[in-house]
């Protein structure tokens, strides 16, 4: 078929581009022990509530819809041999039709602490714990704010970069659809990487939604105390260190 810049590459089967990425993965393990390849078991791609909410939020912008459906079958097919994720990005390595695996980075804007504040407010009385939050297992209409565009904790299209080493010269290319269903197969097995990845303290966003529901409750019952709780207390109370 017509490559890129004008000269034919072979067609390569699923099976060939599958048993590409196992060798080059394999390569990659000899000088980078701590590669992290994704690996989907069964068709669907995200599973938990948080995974399955990143999909569905990328999903919703015009802008990618017709998009990014391209990496469905990069993923399910274990082409993305290598991600990682950090506050506020994504670095990935993707087989392709290159002999090397393409370069992936995706850049994510931190949350605005006023929303984060808003949204902190709002979680009152509605999660009991830790792992109700990280399951995902809250109200619906907690989960509703959560998700809601613009306002929500997931992130808007224009909150969102990207680029990749590929010279495929469109917007979005297969590489990075991968990628971005890639990062909600990862959530799957880590939710908190979610809130690292938007830029969020896991610990002190549980420790100050647990301490808006301990003044709620003294409020409640007729008590004024100034009592805070600490990162540390938290930690302790929910069992993360």
């Amino acid at each position: 078929m017509m490559g890129y810049w004008g000269y034919y590459r072979e067609y390569e089967t699923v099976g060939q581009k599958i048993a590409k990425a196992k060798r080059q993965l394999d390569k990659l393990k000899k000088t980078n022990p701590d590669i992290c390849p994704v690996i989907i078991e069964g068709n669907t791609i995200a599973k938990s509530w948080w995974g399955k909410a990143w999909t569905k939020n990328l999903e919703s912008y015009a802008d990618y819809s017709n998009r990014i459906g391209r990496g469905r079958s990069y993923v399910r097919n274990g082409l993305v041999i290598d991600l990682k994720i950090e506050a506020g990005q994504v670095c990935a390595l993707v087989c392709g039709s290159s002999s090397t695996p393409y370069k992936i980075k995706v850049e994510i804007e931190p949350l605005l602490k006023e929303k984060l504040d808003s949204l902190t407010k709002l979680c009152n009385n509605r999660i009991n714990g830790l792992e109700e939050l990280v399951e995902g297992r809250f109200p619906k209409e907690l989960e509703d704010i959560f998700t809601q565009k613009s306002q929500g904790l997931f992130p808007s299209n224009k909150e969102i970069k990207f680029a990749c080493s590929c010279p495929d010269v469109a917007y979005m290319c297969k590489h990075i659809s991968a990628v971005l269903y890639a990062i909600g197969a990862k959530f799957d097995s880590d939710p908190t990487l979610f809130f690292k990845l938007r830029g969020i303290e896991f610990k002190l966003f549980l420790a100050k939604t647990v301490e808006e529901k301990m003044q709620s409750m003294l409020k409640n019952a007729g008590k004024n105390s100034k009592r805070v709780i600490t990162d540390k207390e938290a930690a302790t109370l929910f069992g993360i260190l």
